[in-house]
């Protein structure tokens, strides 16, 4: 069944480990991380954006979906599904359809508005037992039309948003949405200690995982962060392979047109992804 995030995060910050929140677009992708996590026996986060949502024809599908899916293959591993970048709207359309974790993305509003609305979506997530991550400073790059330039967070604004009893806080250290550029400066861990420090050790989210080295991702965990969002990476691996199928012509023999066969190699390459990410980068496999 489907869970809140709450035990699995802060399990993971117990144990110094983290868990993977990985963006779900369709079938595929449901099916190929939850099997990845099956394997590995790791706790998951199946992350849907709002564009996400409405791609699959709205927040009941994804949530049926993923519920279907799971009991079809015995998925025995915690699973939450979470709302990603939730605007106010989205979160409580969300929490409405089900959904067991969301995200609300106040970081573009003034820091008075953002408590705000963050302290309200906050009781309305607990009142229905469903954990709940807000952000304080943007992540750069773009997501569903939410763009930032990727600021760092005022430790003194985590600490605001922290203290309304958020479950864990997604604060800007530097990281990116997509492709990281080749002059990148990296992750702010200093600013992310003194957050970690002065939230009293709340758990911490990594936005932008994909392409962030092993070894900052691994120190970022030391510092307090528990979750790490990876969406881009799934949608590379994908294509290549997808790419890889149809330029060897593999798509115009033997009915290899059909889409379970067009898709496969795609959503296997995911699930390989998802298994080394969840045992070497994160740490959760065997956590469940």
């Amino acid at each position: 069944m489907l869970v809140s995030a709450t035990e699995m995060i802060n399990k993971a910050h117990e144990g110094h480990y983290a868990i993977g929140a990985f963006n779900i677009n369709n079938m595929e992708w449901i099916k190929a991380i939850l099997l990845g996590c099956e394997a590995k026996q790791s706790p998951v986060i199946l992350g849907v954006s709002e564009g996400a949502a409405k791609y699959m024809c709205g927040y009941k599908n994804a949530v049926d979906m993923v519920k279907n899916i799971m009991e079809f293959y015995n998925i025995t591993v915690p699973v939450a599904i979470h709302l990603d970048h939730g605007s106010y709207e989205g979160a409580k359309k969300a929490i409405e359809a089900g959904f067991t974790s969301v995200m609300f993305d106040g970081s573009h509003y003034p820091i008075e508005e953002n408590i705000e609305k963050s302290k309200e979506l906050i009781e309305l997530a607990h009142s229905k037992g469903i954990s709940i991550e807000c952000e304080v400073g943007g992540i750069g790059g773009e997501e569903d039309g939410v763009i930032s330039s990727g600021e760092v967070a005022d430790p003194a604004e985590c600490k605001a948003v922290a203290d309304l009893g958020v479950d864990f806080l997604a604060a800007g250290i530097g990281n990116i949405h997509g492709k990281y550029p080749a002059n990148w400066a990296g992750l702010n861990f200093d600013v992310l200690a003194e957050i970690q420090k002065v939230t009293e050790g709340k758990p911490l989210v990594l936005h932008g995982g994909s392409g962030i080295p092993q070894k900052m991702v691994k120190e970022a965990i030391v510092l307090g962060v528990s979750k790490v969002n990876i969406n881009t990476e799934c949608q590379l691996v994908f294509a290549d392979a997808t790419r890889k199928y149809i330029e060897e012509g593999k798509d115009l023999t033997n009915k290899g047109w059909d889409p379970r066969k067009l898709l496969k190699p795609g959503a296997e390459a995911i699930q390989k992804l998802v298994e080394d990410y969840v045992t070497d980068f994160l740490g959760s496999a065997y956590k469940a």
